[in-house]
């Protein structure tokens, strides 16, 4: 992992080259995506199935639901146990979401109101190929179950047309009506414009890798996306002489082991502890079955950073606007208030990250690539529209008109004074 020094004179400087050379490595796949949604939308379900095929191998778009019965029944009892206990407090944190709608009537008996609807159609993505998370089925699916979303459909790509049972036995316990094994910009491309197969959505969220990304901002304007970068994941933890190196060390690997563009990152005050858990990375990752992929991630995008200060702690913090942020301290409560930008805070040493991906209740879809300074994380919120409702009374429009009237005309917008004047003149 690469070592900076927060003292060191062009430390902010080194910090952005970092951080934006994965961001731009990220976002440079935009040009052979375009190439695949233009052709999805021109060719439909032809092109679809052809992406499939090269990038998958995979020939079947939509499994049969005796197929996904039969995957369903091969799942292992203690799985479905662990789906349905995170169902539950997922489910249960998600209702507290709810929104209420807002009536209120001024003295001129003008009555606003502000409603909420859900979204018609949505479709959630959730990787799949290498690996399948029927955990990010929950994340996505049930916060659009609790907004009332009438038509939630699942893409899943499948390597080769294998099903992952747990996958099909999440999207069954969301009531999850609609599911295709398809994957990439092309699933995306499918589901913003439809084809013969496939009708359309208003509106696609979900993590993926860096194609997907870019896929969805692409079609953003023709269809919906959640309101913030959701791409390959991210977390900074911070330590101090209390924390424990191989669990530090462990958190690090666990988020390394989800995508060689993954970043992760330590914030630390002690060299000697730096050193201690990067003796812990190092016999720690041959333990684990997606070696490759955590030390790729690791040597490319992790970076450790000694810093003298809490308050050079903080200000990293929000700079980095991390997606997961671990705060492995004693006193963490003194950090809490002036961090301003992270998509989610694990708090104290037992507060782990890899807790929050499963059934803690959080959601685990969260802003990457410091877009955490301006979004949060996936809610109730995604799915819902909110519409205003207007109607003024007589005495209303007769006593707040002039001033926009007034205000009309200096606009230079003569149409809009009249529309007024026309309502108050007196006969």
């Amino acid at each position: 992992m690469r070592e900076l020094d927060s003292s060191k004179k062009n430390f902010y400087k080194t910090l952005d080259i970092i951080l934006n050379k994965r961001k731009n490595k990220i976002n440079s796949n935009i040009g052979s995506v375009i190439n695949i949604i233009k052709d999805v939308k021109k060719n439909g379900d032809k092109a679809l199935l052809k992406y499939e095929k090269k990038f998958n191998k995979n020939n079947v778009l939509i499994p049969s639901n005796k197929r996904i019965s039969k995957s369903i029944n091969l799942l292992d009892k203690k799985v479905k146990k662990a789906i349905d206990l995170a169902f539950n407090r997922i489910f249960k944190f998600h209702s507290f979401q709810k929104f209420k709608n807002i009536k209120y009537t001024d003295k001129f008996k003008n009555k606003l109101e502000y409603r909420y609807s859900p979204i018609d159609s949505v479709a959630i993505y959730v990787p799949g190929s290498s690996a399948s998370y029927p955990s990010s089925v929950l994340m996505n699916a049930i916060p659009a179950m609790v907004a009332g979303v009438r038509r939630i459909v699942m893409i899943n790509p499948n390597y080769q047309g294998k099903l992952n049972p747990a996958v099909l036995y999440a999207a069954r316990k969301c009531k999850i009506k609609e599911i295709y094994s398809i994957g990439g910009p092309s699933a995306i491309a499918a589901l913003a414009y439809g084809t013969k197969k496939i009708n359309k959505v208003n509106k696609i969220v979900g993590p993926g890798n860096a194609y997907v990304a870019a896929a969805k901002k692409e079609v953003f304007g023709d269809v919906g996306i959640e309101g913030m970068t959701a791409g390959p994941s991210e977390v900074t933890i911070v330590s101090d002489k209390f924390s424990n190196p191989e669990w530090i060390a462990s958190d690090l690997i666990a988020q390394a082991e989800h995508d060689i563009n993954t970043q992760c990152i330590l914030l630390a005050k002690d060299k000697n502890f730096i050193k201690k858990v990067k003796i812990e990375i190092f016999n720690q990752l041959q333990k684990i079955s997606r070696l490759s992929t955590a030390k790729k991630s690791l040597i490319n995008n992790g970076i450790i950073i000694y810093v003298r200060s809490n308050k050079m702690i903080i200000d990293v913090i929000n700079k980095i606007a991390p997606e997961h942020l671990e705060l492995n301290v004693k006193n963490y409560k003194s950090f809490l208030p002036k961090i301003k930008n992270s998509g989610s805070i694990c708090v104290g040493k037992y507060a782990v990250m890899a807790m929050t991906d499963y059934n803690i209740g959080s959601n685990h879809i969260l802003p990457t690539n410091g877009s955490a300074k301006y979004s949060s994380g996936m809610s109730v919120n995604e799915f819902c529209k909110r519409i205003s409702y207007i109607n003024l009374s007589k005495k209303g429009i007769e006593s707040l008109g002039p001033s926009v009237i007034t205000l009309a005309n200096y606009e230079g917008l003569a149409g809009h004074a009249q529309s007024v004047i026309k309502r108050i003149r007196r006969k």
